[in-house]
């Protein structure tokens, strides 16, 4: 198996207790509501409250009845309401024309608005111009951070990469900053901070920033080391499909806030069942970062065991079979429970993937990572789209051809994209144009003249301040360097080597030993070399931004301890659940531990969701 975690692994620390913190706010802002209240949620609020606060804990204080925002009309009689949202401005409008329709109604009520993880200006703007902003009483519950597992902290935003990477609205920088600054402040303080990436610079200035203003604790740190890195260093890793379990249920059964909704195809029954997915289950901990080609024998081989267990009942007289029913018998069916679900969605997942010829899918993805018979994966992409597959998976494959090719050809983007729109609709264009807009999805140009090139460096050049040199290389049109990074840092292994999945090598195990996601390499190389020392050809083309600052706390005297072999890595814009499978292989090969922090989990359907045309 791919992960027994080493005996000398340091212990990570209780997250637990930023649960414990995020409830206590909760109850203390709807106590300052007394007597009985409504409570209005926003929707994708309601699983990460679920996590924190239960309804029986809202119950008990005195929230009679709750209701999803829906932005219609309400049906609540409570003379009490309070709104807990997202800063959004388009919910904010809905709460001022609830308050001035019942001014209008002549009916009075007390109106509190909770925005979560924090408010912003534009929102108590919209409330003054709707006239209602001396109606309300506004609040912030600074819930910056859900933990999904012992080593998953999510902030619980989408959002964060369409706004951040294409809408350029950096209104969640100072969120991020916060979350981290939250952490320090629990688990004490950073001896080192490696980024890369725009994004991650500004999280770190504003992050730096509320320190200084903050008072500075000397208590010993639970983890020593920060890696920022922004989502768009390395799109080629979500657009590649999932090998790894809890990968491959994420991408086909959607997971959801650290939990799944297994259906009637999974449980053999007539009912779908709620899991939730995380170190608790033992028997997924085994499996979640294997590649699925291992699942089924070591589910089989479980099963096995597990009817061994339950064989030694036989021959037992009185006295020991009342052991046996007091101390395993209560075990073994909880797992036999998780056991029986986790062979249904195996198999579930095996009839949907042979349905899509998957292994085809899967050569094709490994043939444009190692760039090899393009012109047959182009005609692979063209079937794709004109047979109709799937929307978003042609849209993947296009996205990966491009980014690993640097760009497709005039012609080839041109014909590509006319079949997609001929099969898909015309109201693709504005997707074309966000992917466009990303480096995603884009033509090559026929080569740019050598007075334009000379005029930009010319411009650069004579451009003295720092800084604005630095913006002027950011402004520049994103290129990918697949090529030149994948040579560079060796993220494709040698084609024609046999590589072993049931004893992995190094992280490339998590797509079939075809590629190493450039973000975990990175990752590595930077921890290996203590900073970006012998990385500049590889930050250049990347975009630069990179940086590594040593903390005020923490010496490097301590290097041995727990708290220097844990590592805090943060994605801004998400990370995928496969990326997490190779931090941790990373982990156990240097005999240290990853906690991934992440703005959301994403996928390659989740990511290009975000830039559709017709995204809320």
């Amino acid at each position: 198996m791919a992960h027994t975690e080493r005996r000398d692994a340091p212990e990570l620390p209780d997250f637990s207790l930023l649960k414990r913190l995020a409830r206590d706010q909760l109850i203390f802002l709807l106590e300052q509501l007394p007597g009985k209240k409504d409570l209005f949620i926003d929707a994708d609020l309601m699983s990460p409250l679920d996590r924190i606060a239960n309804v029986t804990i809202l119950k008990q204080h005195e929230v009679d009845k709750l209701y999803k925002v829906e932005l219609k009309p309400i049906v609540s009689n409570s003379d009490q309401l309070c709104f807990l949202i997202r800063p959004r401005i388009q919910t904010v409008k809905w709460i001022s024309d609830l308050v001035n329709s019942d001014k209008v109604a002549g009916r009075f009520r007390r109106y509190k608005i909770i925005f979560t993880p924090q408010k912003f200006y534009a929102c108590e703007t919209v409330l003054e111009e709707q006239g209602v902003y001396g109606d309300v009483t506004i609040d912030e519950w600074n819930f910056y951070i859900l933990p999904l597992d012992d080593d998953i902290l999510s902030l619980e935003l989408p959002e964060f990469f369409r706004d951040n990477f294409l809408e350029g609205d950096q209104r969640w920088v100072t969120t991020a900053g916060s979350a981290l600054h939250l952490l320090q402040t629990v688990y004490g303080s950073f001896s080192k901070v490696y980024g890369i990436g725009r994004c991650a610079k500004m999280v770190y200035e504003s992050w730096r920033e509320l320190m200084e203003e903050g008072e500075q604790r000397t208590r010993q740190p639970e983890f020593a080391k920060v890696f920022l890195i922004d989502r768009d260093v390395d799109y080629v890793t979500p657009l590649c499909s999932q090998v790894v379990y809890e990968g491959l249920v994420d991408d086909i059964f959607r997971i959801k806030c650290g939990s799944v909704e297994f259906g009637p195809d999974v449980t053999s029954s007539d009912k779908s069942i709620k899991v939730m997915l995380n170190s608790q289950d033992k028997v997924f901990n085994e499996i979640r970062n294997e590649h699925f080609s291992n699942v089924f024998g070591f589910l089989s081989q479980k099963a096995k065991n597990l009817q061994t267990a339950y064989d030694k009942r036989r021959g037992m007289d009185i006295q020991q079979m009342k052991a046996f029913v007091a101390d395993e018998l209560k075990g073994l069916k909880q797992e036999h429970r998780l056991l029986s679900l986790h062979i249904g969605a195996s198999e579930s997942m095996m009839k949907k993937k042979t349905k899509q010829d998957f292994q085809e899918l899967l050569k094709t993805e490994h043939s444009l990572l190692e760039g090899f018979e393009i012109r047959e994966c182009i005609t692979y992409i063209e079937e794709h789209i004109n047979r109709q597959v799937s929307m978003i998976e042609s849209l993947r494959l296009l996205c990966l051809l491009s980014i690993t090719e640097n760009g497709l050809l005039s012609k080839d983007y041109r014909s590509l994209k006319a079949q997609y729109l001929q099969s898909y609709g015309i109201e693709h264009l504005l997707t074309f144009a966000n992917l466009r807009q990303l480096g995603i999805l884009e033509e090559q140009q026929a080569g740019e003249t050598l007075t334009v090139m000379e005029s930009r460096v010319g411009k650069l050049v004579n451009d003295k301040t720092v800084g604005k040199l630095t913006d002027a290389f950011s402004s520049l049109a994103k290129k990918s360097n697949f090529r030149a990074l994948s040579k560079r840092l060796a993220l494709v292994p040698k084609s024609g080597e046999e590589y072993d999945l049931r004893i992995p090598r190094d992280m490339a195990y998590i797509f079939s030993g075809a590629y190493i996601p450039l973000s975990c390499k990175l990752i590595e190389q930077v921890l290996e070399r203590d900073g970006w020392t012998g990385l500049e050809e590889v930050t250049r083309m990347l975009n630069g931004q990179d940086f590594a600052v040593t903390g005020g706390s923490g010496s490097e005297a301590r290097n041995r301890t727990d708290a220097q072999r844990i590592v805090l890595v943060m994605f801004l814009g998400g990370c995928t659940y496969s990326e997490i499978s190779a931090l941790r292989f990373l982990g156990k090969e240097r005999g240290c531990r990853f906690i991934v922090v992440t703005t959301a989990i994403t996928n390659s359907a989740r990511l290009l969701e975000a830039l559709l045309d017709n995204h809320a």
